[in-house]
């Protein structure tokens, strides 16, 4: 460890040398009660040496994607943190040190980062409302609704306390907007229809929506089939995402599985399958190639999202048969068997009933799409009814049967819209 430290600051020191002549923002006394919170409605700034640092950090760290490459990044932030005098800055590095957890693994760790943050004095309201909506988005992850529900509601009691406090148009609608679109998330991925369609009507008649906000939306409008304004949504997201800069505003930031590439990927994710839906299958399909690369470029090859990616690949192979009465089961068998190796399924002799792990019903949406494609070959029907068996018992979902799910079925209250963010169909 002390030859890792020892590398990290000459490192360090090379990449930011220039940063340290930087003056770090003079203190300031602290403002009235009322006035806690900075107003978002203009530009930000932060300790630039911090910034610089927390930069060189996630780039080190995501250089090999390691094990040691994370750890070199995190002994960075660690070295950041200590030499910060203002909350808010630190309040960034416990961002950038819980995604960087995140991406390696630690769940837990992360969200003990992310709590630290409603713990600082911090003047920018923006940096707790991230750090509650990735708490929130991990939950969401691990099938943990009612402790992202939490998450959730305590972000939704302090934007109400300020606007108490400051009153309205003080400049938070946008966080305001997020932290209610996260809230909807929860509903839908709970099943609860008519609650997360009164909470997203009114996050949209708000008009303020961005980012996360708005890729939610998308996924809410997609799911009840109002394709037009679903693909509008889903386009402006990708747009907005690519034109984001760092920390220039409070609106933008992000951790964890709700940073701006893990929203690029999941709105391009869910544009493709929109395209699946309406029938479009060559532009579904280019589009679902290019969020393929995006992800390869951003998670790694071996990564549990590229398994989720190429999920909606095989799906997508496996309605444009149904539809054009043509065959790809070769093709489709490949990529859901790829898929499932990358998604970690567990073996058949565990219960689809059990508590494995996360991912669990889009493993079973991919184990019952690789189950039809075994049911039609007469030699292989035995193996196939062991990995439908097994998928309808692992899927669980009470608005929509498997079987519903992989037919798309119009007489279902929705579609499956699979959110590469929290890895869950919604």
């Amino acid at each position: 460890m002390m030859r890792l430290a020892a590398k990290v600051s000459r490192d360090m020191k090379n990449a930011i040398g220039s940063c340290a002549l930087v003056q770090p923002p003079k203190a300031v006394a602290a403002p009235p009660t009322t006035r806690r919170f900075s107003a978002n409605r203009s530009t930000f700034t932060f300790n630039p040496v911090a910034v610089e640092m927390i930069k060189y950090a996630t780039s080190l760290a995501r250089e090999h994607k390691t094990e040691e490459s994370y750890s070199r990044g995190l002994l960075v932030l660690e070295q950041c943190e200590s030499t910060q005098s203002d909350d808010n800055s630190k309040g960034l590095v416990e961002l950038a040190r819980s995604t960087l957890l995140f991406e390696r693994g630690s769940h837990e760790a992360a969200i003990e980062r992310l709590e630290k943050i409603q713990e600082l004095s911090v003047s920018s309201i923006g940096v707790k409302v991230a750090a509650s909506e990735a708490v929130a988005g991990i939950y969401l992850e691990c099938s943990q609704e009612d402790a992202a529900s939490v998450a959730a509601n305590l972000t939704l009691k302090l934007l109400e306390t300020i606007q108490q406090e400051i009153g309205n148009g003080s400049g938070f609608e946008i966080l305001e907007a997020r932290a209610k679109a996260m809230k909807g998330l929860i509903e839908l991925t709970s099943g609860n229809l008519d609650s997360a369609k009164k909470i997203f009507e009114g996050v949209q008649g708000q008009g303020v929506l961005a980012g996360t906000a708005s890729l939610s939306c998308s996924e809410f409008l997609h799911g009840i089939r109002n394709f037009s304004a679903a693909k509008e949504l889903y386009q402006e997201v990708i747009k907005t995402t690519s034109e984001i800069k760092d920390f220039c505003s409070p609106n933008n930031l992000g951790a964890c599985n709700m940073t701006s590439d893990e929203v690029a990927v999941a709105a391009s994710c869910g544009l493709g399958q929109l395209e699946v839906h309406m029938g479009n299958f060559s532009d579904a399909e280019e589009i679902l190639t290019a969020t393929l690369n995006k992800a390869e470029e951003c998670f790694g090859h071996h990564h549990p999202k590229i398994g989720i990616i190429l999920t909606c690949i095989a799906l997508m192979y496996r309605q444009k048969a149904m539809v054009e009465h043509s065959s790809s089961l070769l093709i489709q068998e490949g990529l859901f068997r790829k898929a499932l190796e990358l998604l970690k399924a567990p073996v058949l002799e565990i219960d689809g009933k059990s508590e494995y792990g996360y991912r669990k019903d889009i493993i079973a949406l991919a184990r019952g799409g690789y189950a039809e494609t075994l049911l039609v070959q007469q030699n292989r029907k035995g193996e196939g009814e062991k990995l439908k068996k097994w998928a309808e018992t692992a899927w669980g979902d009470q608005w929509m049967s498997l079987g519903e799910a992989l037919e798309l079925s119009e007489s279902s209250p929705r579609l499956p819209v699979i959110d590469t963010r929290i890895c869950r169909v919604v």
